[in-house]
């Protein structure tokens, strides 16, 4: 997404030990066909070459345990490609001081951010028949208003019920981006960006297509289509949603629809109306009974209070921490309970 060539260097990949800590002995360099730097031209994107990790020997020992890969962005890189919102806390050195990429101990890193920059996916080798499940769609899969640092969107919850039942057969990555749309914008460009990112359709490709190995896209989308500064109609939704899922279909990677949850109540001026939320209702009825898709995961009948229209009172964030919640996006609790709905045999088929 940047508008000048960025080149990287002192890349390592290892355990995270505590913060910025790396566990000693478990850092490794990563090199770009053989050399320690890469420069990725603008729009571009680049995988390195692969890299042995010695300290992993059984996986569930490594459970819950989180990778730690450190880069440095050697000279100047123009507007940075990132990812607002990664309810994790990564960690920076100070400017101007050089690649520390190799450090195990965290004097180096005395800065932190909630956000990602630069590396898009890490690709794992792993055993033949591995499932990799994809959750795809806006801020309700990316994870709003779930904890700081506590994994708790529903795709991690997910994961966890999957890894419980079927152990590491089977991942499952998160392709949220808050304020992502299914059918718009019309146009994402560097002249002309949008803080929710290119549509659906046009990310399909980088952020699910590309990764390795995938079977099964789990996709709720659709509430930004329909807010006040949007009003996209329901048609237009529901053709956005029929030329992703062919586009799916025909790579042979199953799409379970799961039904968009509600907005009503929400106080922003741009979610909550009646008008939304009738349009909501009508796209959760072509998810459940338009033969669109290979399955349905119905967060809405999971989350919704029936007296109100709304999300269920205890589903809605409201802590000395935290403030009251947006009545749009949902608790650690709400999570929990879109993750618990799912019919794991459906996406193990």
């Amino acid at each position: 997404m940047g508008s000048q060539p960025v080149t990287f260097d002192g890349v390592f990949a290892g355990l995270q030990m505590s913060g910025a800590a790396i566990a000693r002995g478990t850092n490794r360099p990563v090199t770009f066909t053989g050399k320690n730097n890469v420069t990725i031209a603008a729009g571009e994107s680049a995988w390195s070459d692969p890299v042995t990790l010695p300290f992993v020997r059984n996986a569930d020992d490594l459970a819950g345990r989180k990778l730690a890969v450190s880069f440095h962005v050697a000279g100047q890189s123009g507007p940075m490609t990132w990812h607002a919102k990664a309810l994790t806390t990564s960690y920076l050195s100070g400017p101007g001081s050089g690649a520390k990429g190799q450090a195990e101990d965290e004097s180096a890193f005395p800065f932190t951010t909630t956000s990602w920059y630069f590396l898009n996916a890490v690709d794992m080798d792993a055993p033949a028949g591995t499932r990799l499940i994809v959750g795809f769609g806006d801020s309700i899969t990316d994870g709003t208003a779930s904890t700081l640092n506590g994994d708790d969107r529903w795709p991690n919850a997910l994961a966890r019920r999957l890894h419980d039942a079927h152990g590491f057969r089977v991942a499952v990555v998160n392709a949220g981006i808050g304020g992502n749309q299914v059918a718009g914008p019309a146009e994402y460009s560097l002249q002309r960006p949008f803080s929710g990112g290119p549509s659906a359709g046009d990310r399909l490709g980088r952020d699910v297509l590309s990764l390795s190995g995938v079977s099964t896209v789990i996709w709720l989308e659709g509430i930004n289509d329909f807010s006040t500064n949007v009003n996209a109609s329901v048609e237009t939704v529901e053709a956005g949603m029929k030329a992703v899922v062919a586009r799916l279909h025909e790579k042979k990677v199953r799409v379970i629809g799961a039904t968009v949850t509600s907005a009503l109540g929400n106080a922003s001026g741009t979610h909550g109306s009646p008008a939304e939320d009738q349009k909501r209702q009508q796209l959760n009825q072509f998810i459940r009974d338009g033969k669109l898709f290979d399955g349905v995961a119905d967060f809405d009948k999971a989350t919704t209070d029936p007296a109100t229209g709304g999300l269920r009172a205890e589903f809605v964030p409201d802590s000395t921490t935290g403030a009251a919640g947006d009545k749009l996006h949902p608790n650690r609790a709400g999570y929990l309970a879109m993750a618990m709905c799912i019919d794991l045999g459906m996406l193990m088929r």
